[in-house]
């Protein structure tokens, strides 16, 4: 069974859905002659149709999903992407603070939108905060 992380713990997700046939987009079917996996040896057909099989997996898993549960998951990625240059050896203040921006739209645009995982989100971003301005001040005081 396959699960999303969460603030909230780990959430199972709809492995025992049923299948959801993809709408027709018009490509042409692996025995066609416009097959576009006709130039692969067998080798790497049988990768290109693992790989194909492994992202409509994941599509029906995000279907089955929450979206809140999803947009936490992306705001919780944030969240980590500011927390690694903030914690570099050489912090990147630029990287930090666009991270901590677009959590902060998120988190302020969605609010009381984002279910159970939204005061988690709350807590990081202000922790984020406090810790972004502690790091600007120790760069620009003189030591």
């Amino acid at each position: 069974m396959s699960s999303l992380w969460t603030p909230g713990g780990e959430h199972p997700v709809g492995d025992d859905q049923p299948a959801q046939q993809a709408p027709s987009d018009g490509a042409p079917a692996a025995g066609d002659e416009a097959d576009p996996l006709a130039g692969l040896s067998s080798e790497e057909r049988e990768q290109a149709e693992e790989m194909a099989a492994q992202m409509a997996d994941v599509q029906r898993q995000l279907l089955a999903a929450p979206p809140e549960t999803v947009v936490a998951n992306h705001a919780m990625g944030l969240y980590e992407l500011a927390a690694i240059h903030l914690s570099a050896e050489q912090p990147s203040l630029d990287a930090a603070r666009l991270a901590i921006d677009a959590m902060t739209a998120i988190v302020e645009q969605l609010e009381g939108r984002l279910g159970e995982a939204e005061a988690t989100l709350r807590d990081a971003l202000g922790q984020l905060q406090m810790a972004f301005v502690q790091i600007q001040e120790q760069l620009s005081s003189p030591d």
